[in-house]
């Protein structure tokens, strides 16, 4: 494990304190399904009040099984990185971080294809992984005629770093497939839906996630199962098999709810035989890399190095 950013400890911290203080303007997350508060967060950006930009580099698609993904083609394409969003299985789409995704796909010479995998609490458990993995596996079958190249990654940021672990694991158990993806970036995820130690004991402290909404985004996401049952590995991959897994980076904060979930999956990672790089950023809260600090920008650069090089 390194931790990352020592240095900017006190402007990270000083940005975790004015989120804290104003929480009672933001729409609860994670709560039972409020149809007014879930459009709000479904049309505004993850982590922000208002809604995100559309760029005319973004084009949508429908591939197999009636999935739709938005597309980012850069004139120079070395790979193709699947990409999943986050959004606690209830809200965040595929066009809402164009301008990161179209910065990443030039800068690291991807193609970036974004799921919009269908959103609890009208579409739960499985609904999600469903989507995800039909869109990567129409990846593994079209990706060399559609972008001229078979080297993916895959990868997302908090339900969406859960759903591409779930992807990998559902294409190898699945249909077989096992070394399509040559790495995994995965961020600040939730691999165990029963609640990790960190999970449990973070309170009800009001940053991006807190034991509270991530306990109701659970529920929302699979309703009807109790802590036993969200320890199968369909639902926590935290606790599959992870053999034959790709190379990964995985990334959290400390001041994360979800810290334990990353520290645990790269234990797994590792002693499964899989190159694994953990990353712990000083200071940084769930979700962290939403906001523009210090640390978002050294983590979006790594992050860029990472599916580059892998």
């Amino acid at each position: 494990m390194t931790i990352t950013d020592e240095d900017c400890l006190a402007e990270t911290l000083a940005f975790n304190a004015q989120f804290e203080a104003t929480a009672a303007s933001r729409p609860p997350r994670g709560q039972a399904p409020d149809t007014d508060v879930l459009a709000l967060l479904r049309r505004n950006r993850l982590g922000g009040d208002t809604p995100p930009v559309l760029l005319p580099q973004g084009q949508d698609r429908i591939v197999a099984g009636g999935v739709k993904v938005r597309v980012f083609v850069p004139d120079h394409v070395d790979g193709v990185y699947l990409h999943i969003h986050g959004g606690a299985w209830a809200f965040g789409s595929a066009d809402g971080q164009d301008e990161r995704l179209w910065r990443l796909a030039v800068q690291a010479r991807l193609a970036v294809l974004s799921v919009d995998y269908r959103l609890a609490p009208e579409h739960p458990f499985p609904a999600g992984p469903d989507d995800c993995e039909a869109a990567a596996r129409w990846l593994v079958d079209h990706a060399e005629a559609e972008f001229g190249t078979g080297r993916l990654l895959i990868g997302g940021e908090s339900a969406g770093a859960h759903l591409s672990l779930l992807t990998l694991l559902r294409l190898r158990d699945r249909q077989g497939i096992v070394g399509a993806f040559r790495a995994a970036h995965l961020a600040f995820g939730p691999y165990d839906l029963s609640m990790t130690p960190s999970q449990r004991q973070f309170g009800s402290r009001p940053l991006l996630s807190n034991s509270d909404s991530l306990r109701g985004s659970y529920e929302l996401f699979t309703p009807g199962m109790g802590p036993e049952a969200r320890r199968d590995p369909e639902v926590s991959p935290l606790y599959a098999d992870l053999t034959g897994m790709p190379s990964a980076r995985i990334v959290v904060g400390d001041q994360d709810p979800l810290l334990d979930d990353s520290l645990f999956l790269a234990q797994r990672w590792q002693a499964a035989g899989s190159p694994v790089r953990l990353g712990v950023v000083a200071g940084a809260m769930h979700g962290f890399t939403l906001f523009p600090t210090t640390v978002t920008a050294r983590e979006r650069q790594r992050e860029r190095d990472f599916l580059a090089d892998a």
